[in-house]
């Protein structure tokens, strides 16, 4: 461990020293800018900051090797309530959160005092994960870097919102947001402890008649109000009886409180816990029936309104619940109602739907075997059969005037002709909890006077969709979840009361939140190393300097002189501008989908025009520890700090590489680390056996194939990389070539021939981008210089490829794996192996179907004509009719290109390839090796196996 320590030390200061990852436009030569979302700054990175950054990592040193001149910047967000919260919790003196600090994120008690000031805790953790960051290896150009509160960003974003205001994507209205009553600030998913990526969501209030008021009802199906049976109350649920714009309402008293910041005027006239009201009845205000009201243990009064209508043939939960209480009715005893009211209760059927009888929820309960209501696969019913009723489900005769129409087209009529007549109402709520940076449950707020991206235009969103259209998304799966994004997003609260960051230009009371000013920063690092190198103050960056940088507005001489900035230096930053943009490659975890990757597109679609929109996006998986989602507070988490010291960078990278790739979740174990560890430092010796002892120069068949191989290789490994799938390429360059060269070890049974050094090189080249520092030393023993990480990446080399002898090589390993399987099946020990190749007349056979097959599927009885031409084959008929059928599945079943290969290779010697092998055989089986032609009359072959012999597999024999 400490040899690779002392490894990634040297050759990271060597990088450094040669400032090889500093990049500066060159006229004439490609560039490749890739970026990563800058990390939050309210702990160390982790294990997930590092599966994508390895990522893009790769990506750059394999572009920077291909000859891109590669821009891989950096920065740190300090932005909105993360940083801010916990320095409150820190105040606070709240032990839970101040001793995963010390334990996990290894901080000095003498720093956590410091952490009351929440700067302070932003320049703590940046400077711990820069340092973090470069013992990783990444190739980051350092010049570039910044964070989110620094004058000089700040000033970048208030022209990015000036400049949206004056397009009309920033607008001022009344819209319902995620709220902290605590913060009194709408709280993005960014500024959440808990619930990320919830939405604020309208439910229809069905108002049912209940005495001398309502119970207004929340639903997210209000065509279910025809098939009713009861209501549900929670019976030690706090409600009250309220007047809500002059009606009064029964509802709990946290929908209460909630309805207040939802523009309703509220009275509270009595509060009582539910219990008071069960076993009372209500009126259904469609049909006028009296309904009975029971206990609802599982009702939630933070929920909605708190109270539930009962519709038991379409929801799995309430036919549950009923269910429950039929069973077991002693639980009804204490609020007066008899058993035989309830056991009266029965489902009432208003949905038809397909592969359904009468009641949905009864069915789906019983098939998928649920106990009770507590049944977790309650929740999984609940939510499968509402997607199907909702799409495919048409109302019965019992909805009256919307019998016959289809759930999905009538729903909105609906809601508009009950709100019409009265009997409907709605408010918005939280489908989930969602808990503040400060630790305050968040509320819906309908907002007036607050700032909205108007993401819901739909001018803007086709823009989006042609920038979706025009770009390359990897996975390409992972396209369509994008344009399903843009469809349903509406307005963003961007701006909040409290927290870090950038104040809007006209309004400054509001601060940019946390989101939203991470949209188009990546612009900022064209121009950052110009600011920090020339010690451009903040002030100076007005409007006007931006409009020139990014637009080519004005005289470049006039700004200069008014602003006091170099004319030179302004003209130098707008060309890095244009020679930097678009961004080549974005990255990022799919958590990021519904929000930051897709607002990344809505503002370089707002402020750019398309030959500077994205060109690639790539998503990846959520990392995951030991099988379970990443938590600090339940101790689950690793930082990237403690991984790479305790088994050093190149294997850290290797083993997140090979974790996983598209959307899949990686899963860091510790057990799978320590082996990619310990094959490294087996990958080094075996690699140092080859630069100490291959000096012969002999070239024979074994060196033809492992150079052959290589070349196929260096396709594989270049095409996953391009596409993003670093597992694939990893594996690849990793594990499928050392395979390679082991086969030729163990073939050989030493590794002498010159040729090798020429394979290594190749090898650890390819290998470069996913363990940089071990490459970088064997490629200095190697007696190569300067860097193999600006050195050429490797290309296929046509004259090298030899698909014969990969064939015939393949040929052995294949006798060798039947062999095997043979005797593991026998349970027999050989002394005597004896191999019979197929006979010509198989072959010719072989060769007809297979080139037939070049131009489509192959026809079976057209080809048993076509063989029946050729006179030899015809004296032996019975015997081709078989073998064509045997030969035509398998070759229909064979991707095109392998037929074009076995083509192009003809007719093996497959006598000579395993004769030339046979001491190497017996060696392997110590046992007695013979090999015959199928129709060789002097054959050993006491079972007759000779005529099951066919090209690419002869038969075996084993005593």
């Amino acid at each position: 461990m400490e040899f690779l320590k002392q490894v990634e030390e040297k050759w990271q200061k060597a990088w450094e020293q040669a400032k090889i990852f500093e990049a500066d436009p060159e006229k004439g030569k490609p560039k490749c800018f890739v970026t990563f979302p800058y990390p939050y700054m309210n702990g160390p990175l982790h294990m997930g900051h590092a599966f994508t950054a390895t990522r893009i990592d790769v990506y750059a040193r394999f572009k920077r090797m291909q000859g891109f001149n590669v821009l891989f910047p950096w920065a740190w967000h300090w932005t909105g309530e993360t940083i801010a919260g916990a320095s409150e919790r820190i105040k606070q003196g709240d032990q839970s959160f101040i001793k995963p600090l010390l334990e996990i994120d290894g901080v000095p008690e003498e720093e956590i005092k410091k952490f009351v000031d929440p700067f302070y805790i932003a320049e703590y953790y940046t400077r711990e994960s820069r340092e973090v960051a470069r013992k990783a290896g990444f190739s980051i150009d350092w010049r570039r870097e910044f964070h989110t509160v620094m004058p000089a960003f700040q000033k970048f974003i208030e022209w990015q919102y000036l400049r949206l205001k004056e397009k009309g994507y920033v607008i001022r209205g009344t819209h319902p947001v995620v709220w902290c009553p605590r913060c009194q600030s709408p709280t993005g998913d960014h500024d959440r402890q808990e619930g990320e990526g919830v939405a604020p969501e309208e439910y229809t209030l069905i108002k049912f008649e209940f005495e001398d008021a309502y119970l207004p009802a929340a639903t997210f199906r209000p065509e279910t109000i025809y098939g009713v049976t009861n209501m549900w109350i929670h019976p030690d649920g706090e409600y009250v009886k309220a007047k809500v714009n002059g009606e009064t309402w029964i509802i709990s008293r946290k929908a209460a409180e909630k309805l207040k910041e939802q523009k309703r005027t509220v009275q509270i006239l009595e509060e009582f816990k539910g219990r008071k009201i069960i076993g009372k009845t209500f009126r259904s205000p469609v049909d006028g029936r009296e309904l009975l009201i029971l206990p609802g243990w599982f009702v939630d009064p933070n929920h909605a309104t708190g109270v539930v209508y009962s519709v038991p043939a379409h929801a799995p939960y309430d036919w549950l619940a009923l269910k429950d209480l039929q069973e077991n009715p002693e639980a009804l005893a204490e609020f007066g109602i008899k058993p035989e009211q309830v056991r009266a209760i029965k489902p009432i059927s208003l949905i038809k739907l397909e592969g359904f009888g009468e009641y949905p929820a009864v069915e789906i309960s019983e098939r998928m075997k649920i106990k009770n209501q507590h049944d977790p696969k309650a929740e999984e019913a609940t939510k499968t059969l509402y997607k199907k009723e909702f799409h495919a489900g048409v109302l019965k005769e019992i909805c009256m005037e919307y019998a016959g129409k289809k759930v999905n087209e009538v729903k909105e009529q609906l809601i508009r002709d009950f709100k019409q007549r009265g009997i409907a109402d709605s408010m918005y709520d939280l489908p989930q909890p969602v808990v503040c940076r400060c630790l305050t449950r968040c509320i819906v707020k309908v907002l007036e006077d607050q700032w909205f991206l108007k993401y819901s235009d739909p001018e803007w969103k086709a823009k989006v969709k042609e920038a979706l259209n025009r770009m390359t998304i990897y996975p390409e799966t992972a396209k369509q979840w994008f344009f399903d994004v843009v469809d349903w997003l509406r307005e963003w609260a961007c701006a909040r009361k409290t927290g870090m960051g950038t104040p809007l230009p006209w309004s400054k009371e509001w601060i940019v939140e946390t989101l939203s000013d991470s949209t188009v920063y990546m612009a900022f690092y064209t121009i950052n190393k110009h600011i920090r190198q020339h010690n451009i103050p903040s002030e100076k960056l007005s409007p006007e300097v931006f409009d020139y940088i990014f637009y080519g507005k004005g005289s470049p001489s006039r700004i200069a002189e008014k602003q006091g900035i170099d004319q030179q230096v302004l003209e130098q930053m707008r060309e890095e501008f244009l020679y930097w943009y678009p961004v080549d490659l974005r990255n990022s975890a799919k958590e990021l989908v519904p929000n930051h990757l897709t607002f990344f597109l809505f503002h370089h679609t707002a402020l750019f025009p398309p030959e500077q929109w994205p060109r690639i996006i790539a998503v990846n998986g959520m990392l995951m520890i030991e099988g379970d989602k990443m938590s600090k507070s339940k101790g689950n988490f690793v930082t990237m700090k403690n991984a790479i010291e305790t088994y050093s960078a190149d294997a850290t990278r290797l083993a997140l590489l090979l974790a996983a790739e598209g959307m899949d979740d990686p899963d860091w174990r510790k057990e799978s680390v320590q082996d990619v560890k310990n094959k490294l430092e087996a990958f080094y010796r075996f690699a140092e056996n080859i630069i100490q002892n291959a000096s012969e120069p002999k070239t024979g068949h074994m060196e033809k194939w492992l150079l052959s191989r290589l070349q196929s290789k260096i396709e594989k490994v270049t095409e996953n990389i391009e596409t993003m799938k670093t597992r694939t390429a990893a594996e690849c360059a990793f594990f499928e070539v050392w395979n390679d060269f082991r086969w030729y070890k163990r073939r050989k049974g030493k590794m002498k021939a010159e040729i090798l050094k020429e394979a290594l090189k190749t090898w650890l080249r390819l290998l470069a981008p996913f363990t940089p520092h071990i490459c970088e030393e064997l490629w200095s023993k190697m007696g190569e210089k300067p860097f193999i990480s600006t050195t050429e990446w490797p290309k296929p080399d046509p004259t090298k490829m030899d698909l014969k002898t990969e064939e015939t090589e393949n040929l052995i390993q294949s006798i060798m794996e039947d062999t095997f399987n043979i005797t593991k099946a026998t349970k027999i020990t050989p002394k005597k192996i004896c191999y019979y190749v197929a006979s010509a007349w198989k072959w010719k056979v072989y060769r007809k179907i297979l080139e037939k097959s070049l131009a489509g599927k192959i026809e079976h009885g057209a080809m048993i004509k076509e063989l029946m031409k050729d006179e030899e084959l015809k004296k032996k008929a019975k015997h081709v009719v078989a073998l064509t059928s045997q030969i035509v599945k398998e070759i229909n079943q064979m991707p095109m290109e392998k037929r074009k290969t076995f083509a192009a290779l003809g007719i093996i010697d497959e006598k000579a390839v395993i004769t030339e092998a046979k001491n190497f055989l017996e060696k392997g089986f110590n046992a007695k090796v013979e090999v015959y032609m199928e129709d060789d009359s002097n054959r050993y072959d006491p079972k007759n196996r000779a005529t099951l012999a066919l090209p690419y597999r002869p038969a075996i024999y084993i005593e």
